[in-house]
């Protein structure tokens, strides 16, 4: 089959033969018909995140399973998959109760310790597959529908882990980023209203269409000031940072109302301060959000089926333009989601 490998952090990926994988016991091989192109894979091949080389990186696929091995009980040949990113195991307390992310014994990252989406065929053992709903249309949009497993779904859990409803103002600091357009198309979709945050001016034509109601160029106001200005004194009811640096973090909580949520998913990860007395005269919760179940995932693409919601994806490339692709990633240019072509 043909794969991109990397052979080692911070160098070209090598598009090559490699053997077709075969399942074993508990084992499915599925067919890649596409995978996303996001930052977070970017960090592996960057070097900023440690992973296991050689490897093929990859996980936001669109698939089709060709293979099941002995034991596969879910999954059937034919069958439309994508790829949970966690190698969680299933059994601890933290995976029976629905936090798979939080898994006590958890394995690594599919494309990170073990090989991904970045080829004509994948294996994972059963549970690390998603099986897509019967209704959705995979074929005729497969990038959209395999960067979905993180693009929409991440924002959408994000939208019951704030309490997100329709008479919130929520702030999304980073909005122009791949998961921040995501945000804004969630919570527009919950009924609230959306500020957009983002420190590149030519990003805010794309949040306004996908239903932000106002911008904020944190290159050149005071964020806190902003969208307490524009809340006319009273706070956002949620602030949720995808770029949780000290700066971004500590401005979205001066910023809250009473009530307010602040929630941090990935990003720099930096430490901050707050202020106690805030967090207690406003009755403020800090939140952390790490990925999502594969419950919520399908519960987005059955979002998806009933034309709810639907992802932005706006390069889509060949297999032979993963290095160009990725060189966009690195540097911010991609408005929505990236995914390479593989099948």
């Amino acid at each position: 089959m043909k794969a991109l490998v990397l052979h080692a952090a911070n160098t070209p990926f090598d598009l090559n033969d490699v053997p077709d994988p075969v399942a074993g016991p508990g084992e499915v091989v599925a067919k890649v018909s596409s995978c996303g192109a996001g930052l977070t894979i970017q960090h592996f091949k960057a070097g900023r995140v440690p992973a296991v080389f050689p490897r093929i990186i990859g996980h936001e696929i669109c698939a089709e399973v060709v293979e099941v091995g002995a034991d596969v009980e879910t999954l059937h040949v034919g069958n439309a998959v994508t790829a949970y990113f966690y190698m969680y195991c299933g059994e601890c307390a933290m995976c029976r109760a629905d936090f798979q992310p939080l898994c006590e014994s958890l394995e690594g990252f599919v494309g990170r310790e073990i090989d991904g989406g970045y080829a004509e065929y994948i294996k994972l053992p059963e549970r690390w597959f998603i099986k897509l709903p019967d209704d959705l249309d995979w074929r005729t949009q497969p990038a959209h529908v395999g960067v979905a497993m993180d693009a929409l779904a991440t924002p959408y859990k994000v939208l019951r882990r704030a309490r997100i409803t329709a008479d919130d103002t929520v702030a999304v600091i980073g909005a122009g980023g791949g998961l921040g357009v995501h945000q804004i198309i969630m919570a527009r979709w919950a009924g609230a209203r959306v500020i957009a945050v983002d420190t590149r001016p030519e990003k805010f034509a794309t949040c306004r269409e996908l239903g932000a109601d106002a911008v904020v160029d944190a290159s050149a106001e005071d964020v806190t000031d902003a969208l307490l200005t524009l809340t006319h004194g009273r706070g956002v009811d949620v602030c949720v940072d995808y770029v949780s640096s000290t700066v971004t973090l500590e401005a979205g909580a001066r910023a809250l109302g009473k009530h307010g949520r602040l929630v941090t998913l990935g990003g720099a990860g930096q430490r901050f301060e707050l202020d106690a007395a805030q967090l207690l005269n406003k009755e403020i919760d800090v939140l952390g959000s790490r990925y999502v179940s594969p419950r919520e995932i399908r519960e987005t693409y059955e979002l998806m089926v009933g034309g709810e919601v639907w992802p932005l994806v706006t390069e889509i490339h060949p297999m032979e333009e993963a290095e160009e692709l990725h060189a966009m990633v690195e540097r911010g240019d991609v408005i929505g989601r990236a995914a390479l072509l593989i099948g």
